[in-house]
């Protein structure tokens, strides 16, 4: 029964997953429009990083260990996507794009997935889920989906396709919150502190070379102060939370 609670709660706290991808196709948003929510977006997930997934009364040296970790697999993760696209990708502004938007659901993903382990296991431990996590999560993966399926289209591709990548990823977070409340049925003391530096490293990651220099592009000097309140408004989530 908590198994599937953990998997019902995952489900909306991922489901501005479809939602930003929905907004992004529906309402034609202009670049200028798209940087300034990526800019916030930015900021939103550096205070995410700071104030849920690494504070400071959960860091000791292990942790420090996992938060480069994150950044690591992050960075890895691009060079594939890199690879995989043609040489001649250098060149077109589409491919860019693409490449783009797909390196921040690359990112989307290694957040998500630690995130929701963690949702499954507060909810094993508490009978209910972690109200600032799951509201921090809702902000936070909105703007980003909202940026990178805008990007993904103006790239060249087809928005049943980046409908199933959003799918695919809102697949492996519901999944991952179940795993996390059975893992927390079968070792009551895990904590998933470590999961959460390794996140909040590829959070930070994705955040200094994907959204903040996009929106950075589209918006100019503007972008600096959307990130500033993305990053208030996480903070203040993160302090009442």
């Amino acid at each position: 029964m908590i198994i599937l609670q953990a998997a019902l709660w995952t489900s909306l706290a991922t489901a501005t997953l479809l939602v930003g991808t929905w907004i992004a196709f529906t309402f034609h948003l202009s670049s200028k429009l798209v940087g300034l929510i990526m800019g916030f977006g930015g900021g939103a997930l550096i205070g995410a990083a700071a104030y849920e997934l690494f504070p400071e009364a959960t860091r000791d040296w292990l942790s420090f260990v996992f938060l480069a970790l994150g950044a690591i697999v992050f960075y890895l993760g691009t060079l594939w996507i890199e690879r995989r696209s043609p040489a001649e990708a250098a060149e077109d502004e589409g491919a860019q794009a693409q490449a783009a938007g797909q390196t921040i659901v690359l990112g989307t993903l290694l957040d998500c997935v630690p995130e929701c382990l963690t949702l499954g296991m507060s909810i094993a431990i508490l009978g209910a889920p972690s109200m600032a996590l799951l509201v921090a999560m809702l902000v936070a993966t909105l703007p980003m989906t909202i940026g990178a399926s805008s990007m993904m289209e103006g790239g060249g591709m087809s928005r049943r396709k980046i409908y199933g990548i959003w799918l695919f990823v809102m697949l492996v977070c519901v999944i991952s919150g179940a795993v996390g409340a059975l893992l927390i049925q079968l070792l009551p003391q895990l904590t998933g502190i470590y999961v959460m530096a390794a996140a909040a490293g590829a959070l930070i990651a994705m955040t200094t070379v994907s959204m903040i220099p996009e929106a950075l592009k589209a918006t100019g000097m503007a972008a600096g102060l959307t990130t500033v309140l993305g990053f208030a408004f996480s903070a203040m989530l993160g302090v009442i939370g």
